[in-house]
């Protein structure tokens, strides 16, 4: 429930010294990329998710995180606010190992799967249990490998 003001109610204010001031709105990953970005991605994930196959979505998904951390760059620099999305996606960008990588990204990725109305986790063919989360995380990590090149 929002805190009342003389016209109605308002969810994104406070009182301050008796004069209702916005709230700043909080980060999202939504805030990062824009509404629209963000709203054909969850449309893609709502369609695509339930049939695809994980092997062909993390790389899609990876490539969502990619965008984002360009953004986050474009939008906030090299150094973001601590706690903000776009701190854990230019963190995230610099790791070296999806471990490191999932710490900054698995909440927000999970928030995405939620925002589409989509399970992330997987029981394979041999009923072992798997996160599509965490194979999006392994190709966002690994985004620039070319091991062939090495």
């Amino acid at each position: 429930m929002g805190l009342a003001y003389p016209f109605g109610f308002a969810t994104d204010a406070v009182w301050i010294g008796g004069v209702c001031v916005a709230r700043k709105q909080q980060e999202t990953l939504q805030t990062v990329v824009g509404q629209e970005t963000y709203g054909v991605w969850t449309d893609m994930l709502h369609d695509l998710v339930p049939d695809g196959r994980t092997h062909r979505l993390a790389p899609m998904i990876a490539g969502m995180l990619r965008y984002a951390s360009d953004m986050a760059y474009e939008k906030h620099g090299a150094n973001p606010a601590k706690g903000t999305i776009a701190r854990s996606l230019l963190l995230a960008s610099e790791a070296s190992h999806p471990d490191e990588a999932g710490e900054s990204l698995s909440d927000i990725v999970e928030q995405l799967f939620q925002d589409a109305k989509v399970r992330y986790e997987r029981t394979s063919s041999r009923g072992e249990g798997y996160s599509i989360v965490e194979r999006a995380i392994h190709e966002f990590v690994e985004w620039y490998s070319m091991p062939w090149e090495g």
